[in-house]
């Protein structure tokens, strides 16, 4: 797998692109995908929303249970109006993450130097305010409030609830980790995680976003997507594997999820991502996960710069940007590096083995040939 074969993948779509007859081609190409979405996508989605269903009935009542012990963990797991659940996220269709957000951040600054790559911490503003906060016992003698004691606690607090809950015959907690991960009828893994949200801020690690040589995204959306802010997650970060020293474990990972959803509106920029996973989960799901469905949207986002106008974003174009996107994939799995999308400096491949994101190469590679070449193979891909 060299970059020689990508050149030749991208020698052929120019080809395509200049040759009178792709018209046709990329109607066919549109249709398949049309179809697939219609065959493929959607039994997916279904699929995911009974498991999301089953999933959320039993966290519910394990959560309930923990604010009756604590009522400083306050579930914020809310269904929508279109039956959605707010704060949940589906890392692969057996796989989700629950985020709980915590009240009462007031008294401590966010503090972002960038001395742990994609985390922050929380320093009191004044350490006569110690007192003042909801969360005193997590404050360290350095002012920081701990994002490893809060999740012990609530690691703790979890545990008791599954034993009491009337789920216990179906649900464990997942030892070995300092996170809180469930694992539900043996099929599914739930992670828990505390975290506060940080609206009308923006991290300094992040300020470089947007690039000024880009349009893309409007000024407008810019605006709404800074005010809308920021996550910060008491969970493990790459950053921190293999180190143990406090500092780390009191900061806090930065999460951009609500943000990457808002730029990901309009045009076919949700359609690409579902056909994306749906592939992901047949073709791409490998022992150690070195693709991620999170790893496709962030290559979504720097697809959507190369490509800012709308126009290039007309369901007329979705086969251009899916082949751009895997393309990308291809040569960030050979350069064994892919940035975050607002966290330049932090690498989402990193400690994955190099063997595995080869394997993953070779993988997307065969994919993409056969989507170019031969639109009729989404049919059995």
């Amino acid at each position: 797998m060299t970059d020689i074969l990508v050149s030749h993948l991208l020698d052929q779509e120019r080809h395509y692109k200049q040759n009178d007859t792709m018209i046709p081609g990329q109607s066919k190409l549109l249709y398949q995908l049309n179809r697939f979405v219609t065959e493929r996508v959607s039994a997916r989605r279904a699929g995911i929303q009974k498991t999301v269903r089953e999933v959320c009935k039993v966290v519910t009542d394990i959560l309930k249970e923990v604010e009756v012990q604590e009522p400083r963990f306050i579930s914020s797991l809310v269904e929508t109006d279109t039956g959605r659940f707010e704060g949940l996220t589906v890392v692969s269709p057996t796989e989700f993450e629950i985020v709980l957000f915590l009240n009462q951040m007031g008294v401590f600054n966010f503090v972002d130097d960038g001395s742990v790559p994609g985390c922050a911490v929380l320093k009191l503003s004044d350490g006569r305010k110690r007192s003042m906060s909801l969360w005193v016992e997590f404050i360290t003698a350095s002012g920081y409030l701990s994002a490893r004691k809060i999740r012990s606690r609530f690691q703790t607090l979890v545990a008791q609830a599954v034993d009491k809950c009337k789920y216990r015959d179906i649900v464990k907690m997942i030892a070995d980790t300092t996170e809180v991960k469930l694992r539900v009828r043996e099929r599914y893994v739930v992670l828990i995680t505390p975290a506060f949200k940080c609206s009308g801020i923006w991290p300094r690690s992040a300020a470089h976003w947007p690039m000024p040589h880009i349009p893309w995204p409007n000024p407008a959306l810019v605006a709404e997507v800074k005010t809308e802010g920021f996550n910060l997650l008491s969970k493990e970060s790459p950053a921190q594997a293999g180190k143990q020293s406090s500092a780390e474990g009191d900061a806090w990972v930065l999460s951009f999820s609500d943000a990457e959803n808002k730029l990901l509106q309009g045009g076919c920029r949700k359609k690409c991502l579902s056909i994306l996973k749906s592939l992901r989960d047949k073709h791409l799901d490998m022992p150690g996960q070195p693709v991620r469905n999170y790893h496709l949207k962030t290559l979504l986002l720097y697809e959507c710069e190369k490509h800012p106008r709308e126009i290039e974003w007309d369901e007329t174009c979705l086969g251009d940007r899916l082949n751009g996107i895997l393309l990308q994939m291809i040569s960030c799995l050979q350069n064994r590096r892919c940035p975050h999308y607002f966290l330049t400096g932090l690498d989402l491949f990193q400690s994955q083995p190099h063997s595995a994101l080869d394997q993953a190469a070779k993988q997307i590679w065969r994919i993409a040939r056969e989507i170019l070449t031969n639109p009729k193979s989404l049919e059995k891909l």
